[in-house]
Order: structure tokens, then C-alpha cells, then sequence
């Protein structure tokens, strides 16, 4: 098991919480909710992986701009999967 933990300086405020996915083979859970920092919390059972996780990170980040604390529980999920859950938690936490 790893843990990440990466911090940014964010503009884009939710309004509330939202959750997307399941820990499940091959898939992941979000967990976003308000904060005054952009932080992102990693937990996988998948080693060898930072540099990845960096990357898809890094992009959501750089096109959504979120100011939210974001947890992710990650079960061997891909990349794709992993942006598409984060889009899907940023679209429910900014409705």
C-alpha cells in the first residue's frame, strides 16, 4: 500500500461535499469536499506508481483549479478512470 499527498494553490471554491465510485477491483472512490487549500490525498494497493499518479493529478488540477480537500482510494484503477471519477466529483460538488 502507498500514500501521496500532494498540496496546491487553487482558486476554484465547491459548495459541497461529493462522492464517486467504489474501492472495488479495478475501479476507485473520490471523496471531495470544501477546503482552503487544494490537497489531494492518495491511498493505492498498487506500488510503483507515483509518477502516474502525479501526472493525472497534475492535470485535473491545472483544468479544474479546484480549492478542495480530495481523498482518493484507489483499487488498481487507470488513469482514465481515475480523471473521469475526479471530473464526476467535481461536477456533483459544484452543483
Amino acid at each position: 500500500m502507498e500514500e501521496f499527498r500532494y498540496t496546491y494553490n487553487t482558486a476554484t471554491a465547491i459548495p459541497k461535499r461529493a462522492h464517486t465510485g467504489v474501492v472495488g477491483s479495478g475501479d476507485a472512490e473520490i471523496l471531495m469536499e470544501p477546503s482552503d487549500i487544494g490537497e489531494v490525498f492518495i491511498k493505492t494497493n498498487v506500488e510503483g506508481f507515483q509518477k502516474t499518479w502525479e501526472e493525472v493529478v497534475e492535470r485535473f488540477m491545472s483544468d479544474y483549479d479546484v480549492r478542495a480537500s480530495i481523498h482518493i482510494h484507489d483499487f488498481g484503477a487507470t488513469p482514465g478512470v481515475i480523471g473521469l471519477r475526479l471530473k464526476q466529483a467535481f461536477e456533483e460538488a459544484s452543483s
